[in-house]
């Protein structure tokens, strides 16, 4: 369940760890004459001063996503309360930004454009629903890869393995995609209409002391 993350007041610090796997080398050939980026860099330093959590951010190196370890400050703009929502934003944010110098000489780049951030959920929505102030559908293929990829790697977001539901600022039906070796290795072509995500009804109790069809039966 979604609450086997409990998260606490995001402050001056927020004290969670996103879980990815750290960048590694994946030499690309890029053009005509073939160069080689490292898609490699140092892992931020445990000692840092910002004031954040760990987490991996899915960043864009030749063209396929590649998981990112950074210190992800706490978010700067804060319009939802849930927590869960605070964390996304957070990351919305750390994806939003250029790339640091040292990741720009390995090959780094974002696609994710500025201004995207977590919106307010909606009565109904299936459990685990994150809203954005645009519609997922509407992002740049490789923005919507990184942002699913992303939140995907998040434990404080994602309950686990599965898709991430992603809706936008409207009354549209959320929208559920999977973070998968496809959508990593080749961001540009993921489908950006994902399938509709659908509210599971809970089992109606029978009314105390109502006979069972069995017993009505006998």
């Amino acid at each position: 369940m979604r609450k086997r993350v409990q998260v606490g007041v995001v402050g001056v610090a927020l004290l969670l760890s996103g879980c990815g796997i750290r960048a590694t080398t994946v030499p690309v050939d890029v053009g005509a004459a073939p160069s080689r980026v490292s898609c490699d860099i140092p892992a931020q330093n445990a000692a840092t001063s910002v004031q954040g959590f760990r987490a991996t951010v899915e960043l864009v190196c030749g063209s396929q996503l590649v998981g990112v370890e950074r210190v992800v400050p706490a978010p700067e703009k804060r319009p939802v309360r849930e927590p869960e929502a605070l964390v996304a934003q957070a990351l919305l944010e750390a994806l939003e930004r250029n790339p640091s110098g040292e990741e720009r000489e390995a090959g780094f780049t974002t696609g994710v454009p500025a201004g995207l951030s977590a919106v307010r959920s909606r009565t109904g929505d299936p459990q685990g629903t994150l809203r954005l102030s645009r519609r997922p559908e509407d992002l740049p293929p490789v923005a919507l890869a990184q942002v699913v990829c992303t939140l995907a790697g998040s434990e404080a977001v994602s309950a686990g393995p599965g898709p991430v539901i992603l809706g936008g600022p409207d009354a549209d039906p959320p929208r559920k995609w999977e973070c998968t070796d496809a959508m990593r290795a080749r961001p540009e072509s993921v489908p950006t209409l994902g399938e509709i995500a659908r509210t599971t009804p809970s089992p109606t109790p029978s009314p105390a002391g109502s006979p069972s069809p069995s017993a009505s039966a006998s």
